[in-house]
């Protein structure tokens, strides 16, 4: 029983000297911690989590300077957590966005594709389809724009600049089919 009592004086010692003083060590973690954060562009893919990060530890600041050391150590920690977890939350949500813009590229670069290919058949090149022409040359300026965002991380952009490009391309190779339908075969010779 006297062993526990000492044990446990010799905690409570402990405890209250370490919150003596501010927690320097757990604040500079914190701010490695937001640091690599940035880097990983958690301020954009991870805004919230980032701000909480950054907020907790201007608040440990505070506290530290105010003298409440068990709050600026507990709010220290919380920073760091939180700075952590921004940058797992940014890595995840920046290779989902990059997959779903990469994505919508191949989508419409196939559709472009698709239809420039139907034009050059013999039977459809001879007709008169301006508005498909002119539908596949504005999603080619498109898909250049989405694809220099896509190489600035600019997922936002890409999204906007597809916009509304696939059911145009889709509607422009519908008009084609149908366009070569209704036309008469040619003869061979």
């Amino acid at each position: 029983m006297v062993r526990f009592a000492r044990r446990l004086a010799l905690a409570i010692l402990i405890l209250s000297a370490s919150c003596a003083e501010p927690p320097s060590k757990e604040m500079n973690q914190a701010q490695g911690a937001i640091d690599a954060a940035r880097v990983a562009a958690a301020d954009r893919f991870a805004a919230a989590e980032f701000t909480a990060a950054v907020d907790a530890l201007a608040r440990a600041e505070q506290a530290a300077a105010a003298g409440d050391y068990r709050a600026a150590l507990s709010l220290a920690i919380d920073s760091r957590e939180r700075a952590q977890n921004a940058t797992k939350l940014a890595a995840e949500t920046r290779a989902n966005a990059r997959g779903e813009a990469e994505r919508a590229i191949s989508e419409a670069a196939t559709l472009v594709q698709r239809a420039k290919t139907r034009l050059k058949d013999p039977d459809i090149a001879a007709l008169s389809l301006r508005a498909p022409r002119q539908t596949i040359d504005a999603a080619e300026k498109v898909l250049q724009e989405a694809r220099t965002a896509l190489k600035t991380e600019d997922y936002p952009a890409v999204k906007a600049a597809l916009g509304g490009i696939t059911a145009e391309l889709q509607a422009a190779l519908i008009t084609i089919d149908a366009a070569a339908a209704a036309a008469p075969p040619r003869r061979k010779r």
